[in-house]
């Protein structure tokens, strides 16, 4: 690997602004990557992190980061923060002075980021991009396919890797229930597989970023996350990101290990409509998912109640030849039902539909993600069930809109002589009818305050209710 290896890695996950929702995965993402591409094993980057920066402060280090590299050099950017888009849909990169209504000078943006890699000179640039729109990082970019841009990156090395398409956000793991701050899952899958080794698909030693996208892809939707990781590229040879930890040695065993016939079952995720109201409030709600649930005939057993599990004849109950050539009779556990359960045919677990009854709590955003414990599918043999994630989807409300974290918005026309002269107007809020008193002199277009009559908050509290007044001289209002 000639040349320097350098990397910038910048996460943002406080906000000045309460229009940006705190974030507690981004330091998290980055310093576990860090930890990783700094490992001389595996990635032997000359890594530098920067965390919770304004965004002058982030812009001079990306140019500074692309500024005078040489060709042979490798660069790696990693970003984990929010992405915001402007009025024209350009995607820009939130820090911690955002200001979500003056993107262009108070985020970093997208153009930015790209003009600076056009002039770079380091033929190998790699960018992970964990952030909410991160697909919408190159323009004209459909989102749907692996494309190959080369008039949108200069060199012959440049990778993109998105944690989403054009549409998606990216969630973060356990996002409302678990206090613990972790990682994003797209940075997790990143971490794990460089970490392990496991993202060397080819089994050379070397990871590519090509084995790196499909070990991130196939990992993330494994967990059912609800974002579709993306990547572009401009190349004429392979990109190497990292080396295989080396394994260590160990006796060969007499006999290779038996697959375990009982394994713990898949997270399952499901996406659950509530109004403004149920956020604001909270309610019960019943929730349908269709899941592998435990096999009511064998309990879970496989085997036919009453009937014996064998050893395998095939294999001596020793699995198969090896670790990877296991036997198919019995599929590599060793021993065999010589009357399978009917209902299930020897799996422990059937298809089925279960109703479940949840809390939705006070405080619940869209695209909130809540974690029941032990609610997801059964496990192979009847294994431990895996969780259950519900995904908070708000339903508009037919007046009021979210502004920011927890304010509530609306327009409310008033006629021309009522805010001339002041007076009173009645306003239907979440909590019922408020009166709203009008000043004399008020101007169409300001903007008049409810306290404490706004969205909840998850930690307590409630935010505003805001009314942009109208002016109007129908005496129908």
């Amino acid at each position: 690997m000639p040349g320097e290896r350098r990397a910038l890695l910048i996460a943002t996950g406080s906000y000045d602004s309460s229009a940006l929702r705190a974030l507690r995965s981004p330091e998290q993402d980055v310093t576990a990557l860090a930890a990783v591409l700094r490992d001389p094993g595996i990635g032997d980057f000359d890594a530098d992190v920067l965390i919770d920066e304004p965004s002058h402060r982030l812009t001079r280090a990306l140019e500074r980061f692309f500024h005078a590299r040489g060709s042979d050099d490798t660069l790696l950017l990693h970003l984990s923060c929010h992405g915001i888009k402007d009025d024209d849909g350009l995607l820009h990169f939130a820090a911690t002075d955002t200001d979500k209504d003056l993107p262009a000078s108070t985020a970093v943006s997208a153009a930015f980021l790209r003009a600076r890699m056009e002039r770079c000179r380091a033929r190998t640039i790699i960018v992970l991009l964990d952030c909410c729109y991160s697909g919408a990082f190159m323009p004209r970019a459909k989102g749907d396919s692996v494309l190959h841009l080369r008039d949108e990156l200069a060199g012959h090395g440049r990778v993109v890797l998105t944690a989403t398409n054009r549409t998606e956000y990216a969630w973060e793991g356990e996002h409302v229930m678990e206090q613990a701050p972790q990682l994003s899952y797209f940075t997790e899958a990143l971490v794990e597989g460089l970490r392990s080794g496991a993202a060397d698909l080819g089994g050379d030693g070397l990871i590519t970023m090509n084995e790196l996208y499909e070990y991130v892809y196939d990992s993330v939707r494994r967990r059912g996350a609800g974002q579709t990781p993306r990547m572009w590229a401009d190349l004429q040879y392979q990109v190497v990101i990292a080396r295989t930890p080396a394994a260590v040695e160990s006796p060969v065993p007499v006999s290779p290990a038996r697959r375990a016939r009982v394994r713990s079952g898949r997270d399952s995720l499901v996406r659950l409509d509530v109004t403004l109201q149920e956020t604001v409030f909270g309610a019960l709600k019943d929730i349908q998912v269709e899941m592998a649930v435990r096999c009511q005939e064998c309990q879970g057993k496989g085997a036919r109640p009453g009937t014996p599990e064998v050893l395998c004849d095939a294999c001596d109950g020793r699995g198969g030849e090896s670790a990877e050539k296991l036997c198919s009779h019995c599929e590599g556990c060793g021993t065999i039902f010589p009357d399978p359960c009917p209902r299930c045919r020897g799996a422990g677990r059937n298809s089925g539909r279960r109703t479940l009854t949840m809390k939705v709590p006070a405080g619940v955003f869209n695209g909130a993600r809540i974690r029941l414990r032990g609610e997801g599918e059964i496990g192979p043999g009847g294994g431990p069930p895996g969780d259950l994630y519900v995904e908070i989807t708000e339903l508009p409300h037919e007046r009021w809109g979210r502004r920011g974290d927890a304010d509530l918005h609306l327009y409310e026309v008033v006629h021309f002589n009522v805010l001339k002269k002041g007076g009173t107007i009645e306003v239907e809020t979440l909590d019922g009818p408020r009166t709203l008193r009008i000043s004399h002199g008020t101007k169409p277009g300001t903007v008049l305050r409810l306290p404490g009559l706004g969205a909840a908050r998850l930690g307590g509290g409630r935010g505003d209710a805001l009314v942009t007044v109208r002016g109007t001289t129908s005496e129908r209002t």
